[in-house]
């Protein structure tokens, strides 16, 4: 018992380094540059989810480290829906609404970490703080919108990361256009300023893979679902990818396992076995496109035992490479 209980201490102080090595610099910017993803994106609640977004609604948890005392904001970028950056559906018709939760309950009440729609619908855990509906507004048109000041103890603190989070909910009131956005944890409200320590993070991710160049060079995008010490297994699953890209696996242990991908407006899901040197780690889930269209698709991962995996920003312990076995043999 003695040992166990040191392997999973130091497992959680090597998990919390990791944390704030891979959350310095842009790692508050979501979609994090290194996942090449064009942007997130929900839909408004009259659209087919053949469009790529299957319950239009999405939540970002946003990671602040215990310590810290400063007023944080966390940044929507292109809040509202209309002009060039949304996807225009007729006449924008799209009202999009962002809530901002903290306090008990915000990641561990019911439901707050399952990216599957609950059935009945019940209302997002934690305390409501600040909630803003955004139409066709040119005011926040490629402009960004505020959560904050915050103070950092409004959060809900997570002992298992040893900080404070808030969670952002957005979710598609009505219309059928795509509204098109991004977030930025910053401790300025006028400029993207990382937060030392800091991160975010998703347990089902809609975003949009963008389209490929006329030279028919494809695009790469990278998610980053993170394997703690009690998985043995993870099952992925995605929606509407179209059949137009590839999917890979790759990790310390995993060099290219492929897995399949979904069609038009549906789900599809495989399972993939978790070595032990991946514990503590994240895998490097790579979609490759040659669709000269974008392509808005959604992807959530669970365990064994049906518990959903968190996506973070950035990889924890870097980008996973594929540590080859060589068999030495000595000939006489």
């Amino acid at each position: 018992m003695q040992n166990h209980a040191y392997a999973q201490t130091r497992l959680l102080s090597l998990l919390l380094l990791l944390l704030s090595a891979a959350s310095r610099g842009a790692a508050q910017a979501v979609p994090n540059p290194g996942e090449k993803i064009e942007s997130l994106v929900t839909f408004g609640a009259q659209a087919p989810t053949s469009n790529g977004d299957d319950d239009f609604t999405q939540t970002f948890f946003f990671l602040v480290p215990a310590e810290e005392r400063r007023p944080l904001y966390i940044r929507v970028f292109d809040p509202d829906c209309g002009g060039q950056l949304d996807a225009k559906v007729g006449q924008f018709n799209t009202r999009t609404e962002f809530s901002l939760y903290g306090g008990v309950g915000t990641h561990s009440g019911k439901g707050a970490t399952d990216p599957r729609p609950a059935n009945p619908a019940v209302p997002p855990s934690g305390r409501l703080l600040k909630q803003q509906i955004f139409a066709d507004e040119p005011t926040y048109d490629g402009k960004y919108f505020n959560f904050g000041p915050l103070n950092p103890l409004e959060g809900e603190m997570v002992p298992q990361f040893q900080g404070y989070v808030y969670k952002v909910v957005v979710r598609g009131l009505s219309g059928n256009d795509g509204n098109l956005y991004r977030f930025f944890l910053s401790s300025s409200p006028n400029l993207n300023v990382p937060i030392p320590g800091g991160n975010a993070f998703t347990y089902e991710y809609c975003f949009r893979i963008p389209a490929a160049p006329p030279s028919g060079r494809p695009v790469t995008v990278h998610l980053y679902p993170f394997a703690n010490e009690h998985v043995v297994s993870i099952k992925q699953s995605n929606f509407d990818l179209d059949n137009l890209a590839k999917l890979t696996v790759f990790s310390i242990a995993k060099n290219g396992h492929e897995a399949p991908v979904s069609g038009d407006g549906q789900w599809v899901s495989s399972v993939l076995p978790i070595d032990t040197r991946e514990y503590g780690l994240s895998l490097d889930f790579r979609l490759v496109s040659k669709a000269t269209t974008f392509n808005d698709v959604v992807f959530y991962v669970t365990d064994q035992y049906d518990t959903a995996l968190p996506f973070f920003a950035v990889p924890l312990g870097g980008p996973p490479r594929y540590q080859y076995d060589i068999d030495m043999k000595i000939h006489k």
